[in-house]
């Protein structure tokens, strides 16, 4: 089937985050929003068409899970990453942050310590922050944009008091697949150290080289991980709000289970469960074409800065449709580089800042948008940077 990625969509005037949220976040309305980690592309027909069938009884009262809902996911983590799941691994929830601080709270105390993995997603610091816990950062090593773990400095780090380590797995914003061996290496530190692993996976789809569910590599590893996942990246419908928490170690499953209840997350967005279904069981032909543009995007941007705007580079990403742009070359401070960006190219990205003490000199941009789209919003940052 084809998909028209090169569709204009009007998202403006929907309270959409990303458009109709830049005068909150930026204090300009006139940007280019490359920001908000959503996609400009429609949500595939085969999920809009379930969703409008359920609308049809036009009564939108409280729902439930069905075992129709398991076996999509338990068929979906089976053919595109090869792990094999049950239905008891599996606990529905209705977002990956508030699963985030729900796990911080169910596996750590209040004082305790958390490593982060920086340059990383924002809500991560805010979690452990709002848990009254305490932030490790475990700076990523960077070679010419390659980023890897910085395992010795990590290990250096540990302390008694060191209770979970989160794992961005594709990592948000460097764009990395973990291989194999880095992932062992990692739980080999957090067997040793009786640490917890919170495995976020929600870009495991949109993955150009080989994705390894971390708890899928044994099941000494699986027994100190809770992975959290959610159809929400993979078929913008992040809205909708809709994911899943999976263990394999019942023990961690149930204790994160009892504070998800106390928090009141498990109540899922009755679409989301209609949409997250839709989407494993008709959605594989629409990720592989997906992929294929998003990949034809990042290599674009790449060969647009080269040609019009070499002070800019970027590592390419190896998952996810957002890329980590390094504005070193350009001279500029930090601040300067966001005023240009915001009012003269007019476009909005995220602030590497924002991501870790590292993502100085870096902004976000998503890619996730119409070739015409971007090849504009290049053109005015270009523009500004020669």
């Amino acid at each position: 089937m084809f998909y028209n990625f090169d569709e204009e969509i009007n998202r403006k005037g929907t309270n959409c985050a990303k458009y109709d949220g830049l005068k909150r976040y930026f204090g300009y309305e006139d940007l280019n929003p490359l920001w908000v980690a959503d996609m400009d592309f429609k949500t595939p027909s085969f999920i809009n068409d379930e969703i409008i069938k359920s609308a049809q009884n036009s009564a939108y009262g409280y729902s439930i899970d069905s075992d129709e809902l398991y076996d999509a996911i338990i068929s979906w983590q089976e053919r595109r990453h090869n792990w094999q799941i049950k239905k008891d691994d599996i606990y529905m929830i209705n977002g990956v942050v508030p699963a985030y601080s729900a796990c911080i709270e169910a596996f750590s105390n209040e004082g305790d310590e958390v490593i982060v993995q920086t340059p990383v997603y924002p809500p991560l610091f805010k979690c452990v922050n709002a848990n009254n816990r305490k932030v490790i950062t475990n700076e990523l090593k960077e070679d010419n944009g390659y980023y890897t773990m910085d395992l010795e400095d990590l290990e250096s780090k540990i302390t008694k008091k060191t209770k979970i380590l989160c794992l961005c797995s594709p990592h948000n914003p460097v764009g990395r697949v973990w291989d194999k061996e880095e992932l062992e290496k990692l739980a080999e530190i957090c067997i040793k150290n009786n640490i917890m692993i919170i495995s976020d996976e929600i870009h495991s789809d949109i993955t150009f080289k080989k994705f390894i569910p971390l708890s899928s590599i044994s099941e000494k590893i699986a027994q100190i991980t809770i992975t959290l996942n959610s159809a929400g990246k993979t078929f913008n419908i992040a809205g909708l709000n809709c994911a899943y928490a999976i263990s394999k170690n019942k023990n961690i499953l149930d204790s994160f289970k009892k504070i998800a209840q106390k928090r009141e997350i498990q109540s899922i967005n009755f679409f989301g469960y209609i949409a997250t279904k839709a989407a494993y069981e008709k959605g594989d032909d629409f990720v592989d074409e997906l992929k294929k543009y998003i990949y034809e995007n990042i290599l674009f941007t790449q060969d647009y800065l080269k040609n019009n705007c070499p002070n800019i580079n970027f590592m390419l990403p190896e998952a996810t449709y957002l890329i980590w742009l390094n504005f070193k070359q350009t001279s500029l401070s930090h601040g300067n580089i966001k005023e240009v960006l915001l009012e003269k190219s007019k476009v909005a990205l995220n602030d590497g800042v924002s991501f870790g003490s590292n993502g100085k000199y870096y902004f976000r941009l998503n890619c996730a948008l119409s070739k015409h789209s971007l090849r504009v919003a290049l053109g005015d940052i270009s523009k500004y940077f020669k």
